[in-house]
């Protein structure tokens, strides 16, 4: 057996921690995803760096920011001659495959690099009967998305090159928007309610505009490919936001269920090839996601449900099964991880650390206690100011400098800059902004030192209009 693990690597779109019961969802039974949690390690603070599909998918890949890697926004597009892990692995002997969402680009410099298979999704992608292209060639596969995914991801497992180690990419689709779920699914939940989150009816008072501003509620902006029905007519304005909470949830959810399957049946695989002892397998998605949330869907804040990403792991070689960690990891990180458990050196350039020592329970003295978000898009798709922020274990500082700043796709109409500050300890919901509550000003001003200190630590740029 060979001393480098492999790794399967297993991401979706989109898919909030709190819709996981390993996670204590009220809303979701998740019995496949649960299961490398319980034979391994759950992080409860796995944060990613830009709530947002590209620039998540390029940070992962890079070990970099996304002022390093110049993917910023969804326009942005990876350069295929950047360094990433799945080339270094590919250099040191690993098989490497890609197999499903790519979202980074397509054709020329931008189609998956350091990959000795891929197929990926262009752009979206279709959930049902998806064209893909394979190795460059287009081609449409009949089926459900998550299934074909699945199919092919076992497919290269099982003509591998047994003597080699492997690193394979297992990207979803789901649980994307508009949430459609296959027909071994379609009718999950139609008997019941779906709990409905404690800031569903959130009217954004006592905080800054941008959440006042956002178009993502459930009661105004879903739209007709993603409730799938009519509205029902004679409903009140609460009902019918009621209504659309369950319609959007339940398909979420649908989705959520057809993966967790498939990934039962991946953990199966490896059981029965005796491949489970010698292989890394994670589950994670790109960001979190608004379930309702301050009445949201979607992402791109730097409020928790977005910000929060699940990330479990499991390794029986060295990860003690149960295991939970309250520690503080980023996507950033995930690329040094993989290099690291395969013995291949990290470059001076990844900005990540790997998190091997707290998977063995022996985190250093000097492990990070706060981390640097920011988001570039301004005002594109759903109205959602430009903005960077701090978070440490108990406070959250963000700065809305809501400007475009010439980003790709991000739309030239500058917005008032504004703050908010929560604290965590007295707040976890993040519907009290006490930024101007002068009991915090000395905090306030020690927590935008420490932003700016951050900034300068990871080479980003601060921009603020007020000086």
């Amino acid at each position: 057996m060979s001393s480098q693990p492999n790794i399967l690597f297993i991401m979706t779109d989109d898919h909030a921690s709190h819709a996981m019961s390993c996670y204590g969802s009220r809303i979701n039974e998740t019995p496949n995803m649960d299961r490398i949690a319980d034979e391994g390690m759950l992080f409860n603070n796995c944060f990613c760096t830009n709530a947002i599909c590209t620039p998540s998918r390029a940070t992962i890949l890079t070990g970099t920011y996304n002022h390093i890697n110049n993917v910023t926004t969804l326009s942005s597009k990876l350069d295929g001659r950047i360094t990433t892990f799945p080339k270094l692995l590919q250099s040191d002997g690993y098989q490497t495959a890609i197999i499903g969402k790519w979202h980074l680009g397509h054709g020329g410099h931008s189609d998956p690099t350091g990959f000795d298979y891929w197929c990926v999704l262009p752009g979206q992608g279709l959930y049902h009967d998806p064209v893909m292209s394979d190795m460059g060639e287009e081609k449409e596969f009949k089926g459900y998305a998550t299934d074909i995914i699945t199919d092919k991801s076992l497919d290269w497992l099982k003509q591998r090159d047994t003597e080699k180690p492997f690193m394979l990419m297992c990207h979803h689709k789901a649980p994307h928007r508009e949430w459609s779920p296959d027909e071994r699914h379609m009718h999950m939940y139609e008997d019941i309610d779906i709990p409905e989150p404690e800031t569903l009816w959130d009217d954004y008072s006592n905080r800054a505009s941008a959440a006042r501003e956002a178009k993502m509620r459930i009661s105004r902006d879903l739209n007709a490919k993603d409730l799938k029905l009519p509205v029902p007519e004679g409903l009140t304005e609460e009902d019918e936001t009621k209504w659309k909470y369950q319609r959007y949830i339940k398909d979420y959810l649908r989705c959520v269920a057809s993966v967790d399957d498939n990934i039962g049946r991946m953990l199966d695989y490896l059981d029965a090839e005796g491949l489970a002892e010698n292989t890394i397998v994670v589950y994670t998605s790109d960001q979190g996601f608004f379930l309702g949330d301050h009445g949201w869907y979607d992402k791109r804040f730097m409020y928790e449900e977005s910000l929060r990403m699940p990330f479990l792991i499991r390794y029986p070689r060295e990860i003690e099964a149960g295991s939970i960690c309250d520690d503080m990891i980023l996507n950033t990180d995930f690329a040094s991880t993989f290099l690291d458990y395969a013995g291949v050196e990290i470059p001076d350039e990844f900005q990540g650390s790997s998190i091997r020592p707290l998977l063995m329970k022996q985190p250093p003295d000097d492990w990070r206690t706060a981390m640097y978000y920011r988001y570039w898009m301004h005002l594109a798709h759903h109205n959602v100011y430009a903005h960077y922020g701090l978070r440490t274990q108990r406070y959250k500082l963000i700065y809305y400098y809501a400007d475009a700043l010439d980003q790709p796709g991000a739309i030239d109409d500058p917005r008032e800059p504004e703050w908010e500050l929560f604290d965590l300890a007295y707040d976890p919901l993040e519907i009290n902004n006490v930024y101007h509550d002068p009991d915090y000003a000395d905090l306030i001003e020690e927590l935008t030192a420490q932003l700016h200190q951050l900034q300068a630590e990871v080479g980003d740029v601060p921009f603020t209009k007020a000086g």
